[in-house]
């Protein structure tokens, strides 16, 4: 019998050994391949399912709320931004309350100084809600697609919060555009630095590149929450006010009854997150240059306390909660009309 000599033996082995392990890292790339495979094939078939619960109604019915609300209510928008920014710089009116305020603009600039930055505010309302309205509805539909059950209220929050998320992504620089519209103080309006949307759009876009257009996004994200808050609140009470009057949780509920639940979930969402619209309005201002979030939280909390981060919150109120009210009046309104639910 041929006994082969200790050299060839290792020889052998490592040939065995790397053409083993050669095919065990094919193995393995394989697996990666096909996982890989299967996860885009996962997630493109979870996006199919989730444009089957698209529906455009949706879309119409919450950009008609958020135009509506925007035009009745801007000024009231206005002189919030004019308050959230107020960190005593010189160049800055001063203002002793929303009435002072809304008297002086109307003094200096008329009506065209009331409606500053209108228009942005109308896209960007009309789109965020619109689009809001879409998203939320689309996931919301998804989650429950094949359950019997009703949402829980971290489902409604999650939902809310993706929602919120796709939406920002889309308006920010509409958002970015309109506050810098309404913080032109000059009435002269050879003097001021945009002449309108479009020319605010180009010349941040010029100026300060993607960047300057996606100015206060991070603290948007954070506004989420808002959104999210807000919405999981609303369902909730809806449901509880059907439940209430022993009807199913999707019936349609009085004018009365959606303006008070509106009102509420409102509330209780602008207590709990208010100082993020002042960082993100104070993020957006020409007239002042900050590094960052922390940079704006540190000097408002230096400058001017707790009472810094809740300027403005008086006439964010008083003009959110019937803009909110008229929103989802409108809204539940017209997309079950839309629909083919209105009985």
């Amino acid at each position: 019998m041929h006994v082969a000599p200790p050299t060839e033996l290792r020889h052998h082995a490592l040939l065995f050994t790397f053409s083993h392990s050669g095919e065990k890292r094919r193995q393995r790339h394989a697996a990666v391949a096909a996982d890989s495979s299967g996860s885009s094939f996962s997630l493109t078939a979870s996006l199919m399912r989730l444009s089957k619960h698209i529906k455009y109604e949706n879309l119409a019915a919450g950009l008609s709320g958020g135009v509506i609300s925007t035009m009745v209510l801007h000024p009231l928008d206005l002189i919030k931004i004019r308050f959230a920014v107020s960190d005593g710089l010189k160049m800055r009116p001063q203002y002793d309350g929303m009435m002072h305020c809304m008297k002086t603009i109307w003094k200096v600039e008329g009506i065209r100084g009331l409606y500053q930055g209108v228009t942005p505010n109308i896209w960007g309302a009309g789109a965020s809600w619109g689009l809001y309205f879409l998203f939320y509805n689309a996931i919301k539909a998804y989650t429950q697609e094949g359950r019997q059950t009703e949402l829980s209220a971290g489902e409604h929050l999650v939902s809310a919060a993706e929602a919120g998320i796709l939406t920002l992504c889309l308006t920010n620089p509409v958002w970015v555009t309109k506050t810098r519209l309404v913080l032109q103080y000059n009435a002269d309006p050879s003097r001021k630095q945009y002449k309108g949307m479009m020319d605010a759009l180009v010349k941040i876009y010029r100026h300060e590149g993607i960047p300057g257009l996606y100015r206060g996004f991070v603290p948007g994200l954070v506004g989420t929450s808002h959104a999210a808050l807000q919405f999981m609140t609303y369902e909730g009470l809806k449901r509880e006010q059907n439940k209430y009057k022993k009807m199913p949780s999707e019936s349609l509920l009085s004018p009365l009854e959606y303006i008070t639940i509106a009102a509420i979930s409102k509330i209780f969402a602008v207590a709990v997150t208010y100082p993020y619209q002042v960082v993100r309005a104070r993020l957006q201002d020409q007239h002042n240059n900050y590094s960052g979030i922390v940079d704006v939280i540190r000097r408002t909390w230096s400058n001017e306390g707790i009472e810094g981060f809740y300027k403005g919150m008086v006439p964010n109120l008083v003009r959110v909660i019937p803009a909110c009210c008229i929103t989802f009046l409108v809204f539940e309104n017209v997309s079950r009309l839309l629909l083919g639910e209105y009985h």
